[in-house]
């Protein structure tokens, strides 16, 4: 079975598994806790691949789900991306899997990214350039990229501020500058046929998200991490017109619940034609599901 993409309202591209069947989290308490406050979050913080499916299925959805892999720079253990992807098999109806490596893992990361597409069927890959504590445009790990660009799969890689560590001290050792889009667009002219996602409204640098994706046709972006009503008037205008392929629904959930998010972003001045693009058929093309 696949996803009947008639069958489905929306595809959200960016979801994260929280918790293991074994009970271990992402993350620390501590960041839990912040990450919590931070967004306010009054969904599952702690969503396993069984949940995800469930409420996903409620909805007439579909969902990208994956983990981030920060074990070298976090020092906590991370979920298994093996077990994410071997679960979310028996739920291929509505979800997909992402995997993630840890980069400064070298030539381990690599031989983890290649078992997880040709033995457990991943169809990406997800980084998180500020809780892995690398530049992405940093050729030391040219030859992961070369692999999964060779691989044919996508990768989403966070932009911009970030919520796991937001108001600790030192935001818990967490740096932005990495972050910044403006390495991914290295990365996109160096690797011109890896499809890259720069995922959510790039805060503090939207325009040089909007200008990254407008001139690099192997980029776009993915609106999670935000409530619509606070999209920047520029992203905003970009999505109604000249990247209205290139935007993808995206929640961030648990963080954020997909019902509210698309009723805030069909409150926006939207074009019509554009709504169907942004919530399922642009991840959908992407990904190879039409």
């Amino acid at each position: 079975m696949s996803i009947d993409l008639d069958s489905i309202k929306a595809l959200d591209i960016h979801v994260h598994v929280e918790k293991d069947d074994h009970g271990h989290i992402s993350v620390n308490d501590d960041i839990l806790a912040a990450s919590e406050k931070y967004f306010r979050a009054d969904v599952n913080r702690t969503p396993t691949v069984d949940d995800i499916a469930a409420y996903y299925r409620e909805r007439s959805m579909a969902a990208v789900v994956f983990t981030v892999d920060a074990t070298t720079a976090m020092r906590h253990e991370a979920l298994s991306s093996e077990e994410i992807a071997d679960q979310v098999a028996k739920y291929d109806d509505t979800l997909i899997a992402f995997g993630s490596v840890d980069p400064l893992q070298g030539d381990k990361a690599i031989e983890q990214a290649i078992k997880l597409v040709n033995d457990h069927g991943v169809r990406g890959f997800k980084f998180h350039p500020g809780m892995q504590d690398f530049y992405p445009n940093d050729e030391r790990f040219y030859p992961l990229f070369a692999e999964i660009d060779k691989l044919g799969v996508p990768i989403i890689s966070h932009t911009g501020q970030t919520g796991i560590g937001a108001g600790m001290p030192g935001g818990a050792g967490i740096k932005l500058r990495p972050c910044n889009p403006m390495y991914l667009d290295d990365l996109a002219a160096d690797f011109p046929t890896l499809q890259i996602i720069m995922a959510h409204p790039s805060v503090p640098w939207q325009s040089e998200a909007i200008s990254i994706a407008t001139h690099k046709a192997n980029t776009y972006i993915d609106l999670s991490g935000w409530s619509p009503k606070y999209f920047a008037p520029e992203l905003v205008r970009a999505a109604n017109t000249m990247l209205r392929h290139k935007v993808l629904f995206g929640t961030d959930y648990p963080v954020i619940d997909p019902d509210k998010w698309v009723t805030e972003f069909e409150k926006l001045d939207m074009k019509p034609e554009v709504l169907p693009l942004v919530l399922k058929q642009n991840a959908a093309k992407l990904l190879g599901l039409t």
